[in-house]
């Protein structure tokens, strides 16, 4: 089946080799959610974050990683159970994957690195040469996730059509503002996700955010009043704080080159302006 590889990896007719290989990793997420979902991961399991954005939205941005949350908070569940069943479909597409088991069972977020070092030396290629390193995708599953978010059924349809349970938009941005707010690192991407978020109208969960707030980061444990101004407030206050040349260099390797020319506009004249058209 590692022809069904190559013709998806043609059609995106990609321009360089990091173009090619954001192609690449894009193709191997959507057959690992396939996969997942063969393994029964999806009647625990939502689909979050930038990389769900991308595949069930339509966000034009590559991504790297596929984040997930429980439904509803279970200490016992186990992310290799699941892994183990699925890279036996993965493994059918022409995959040899591996992944270090190390013991998860004290930690709410569970995370796994997914490897291969074979695909690429099964595939052809336009522009990418070293097929010697690995593909490697962080798969993440928050097992204690707070209460309040919404989901709903998508659709995939590659490699065959499937479904996935996943947070709606609304729930999605709650997360996405509280990474920017409680992040203790800044990713690039949580910007221009935001900017996308925006340009859709799409508008917070606020029950979602103000219990993720009072979860994890620096109003843990606080009751907050969570409103319009406040997240206007906050987001104002991280945008005067950061290096945006920073910022723009994390997104830049994941944007087609028409794209990224759009963040010679960051600034944070340009973030301000942007959240004043945020609405809740």
């Amino acid at each position: 089946m590692k022809d069904i590889i190559q013709k998806r990896l043609e059609k995106y007719n990609p321009l360089g080799q990091d173009e090619e290989l954001n192609a690449l990793k894009e193709i191997t997420q959507e057959v690992a959610l396939y996969s997942l979902y063969k393994a029964g991961f999806f009647q625990d399991a939502c689909f979050l974050g930038g990389t769900s954005l991308r595949i069930l939205h339509g966000l034009d941005r590559f991504s790297e990683d596929l984040d997930f949350s429980l439904w509803k908070k279970d200490q016992e569940f186990s992310l290799d159970d699941y892994l183990d069943k699925a890279m036996v479909y993965m493994n059918a597409y022409g995959y040899d994957l591996s992944f270090d088991k190390k013991d998860l069972s004290d930690k709410a977020v569970q995370s796994r690195f997914i490897k291969d070092d074979s695909i690429k030396n099964v595939l052809t290629f336009k522009h990418f040469q070293d097929t010697r390193s690995k593909i490697k995708i962080k798969i993440e599953i928050d097992t204690n996730p707070p209460i309040g978010a919404d989901r709903s059924v998508e659709y995939v349809n590659f490699p065959l059509d499937f479904p996935v349970s996943a947070y709606d938009l609304k729930s999605c941005m709650s997360g996405k503002i509280h990474a920017l707010l409680c992040r203790p690192y800044v990713k690039g991407r949580d910007w221009y996700d935001l900017l996308w978020y925006i340009s859709e109208s799409v508008s917070p969960n606020l029950v979602f955010l103000k219990n993720a707030l009072f979860q994890m980061g620096p109003w843990k444990g606080i009751e907050i009043e969570l409103n319009e101004n406040f997240i206007k407030n906050e987001l104002q206050k991280k945008i005067q704080s950061l290096d945006w040349n920073d910022v723009k260099f994390d997104v830049r390797k994941f944007l087609k080159p028409e794209k990224a020319e759009t963040l010679d506009l960051w600034s944070i004249e340009f973030f301000e302006k942007k959240i004043i058209k945020f609405k809740t």
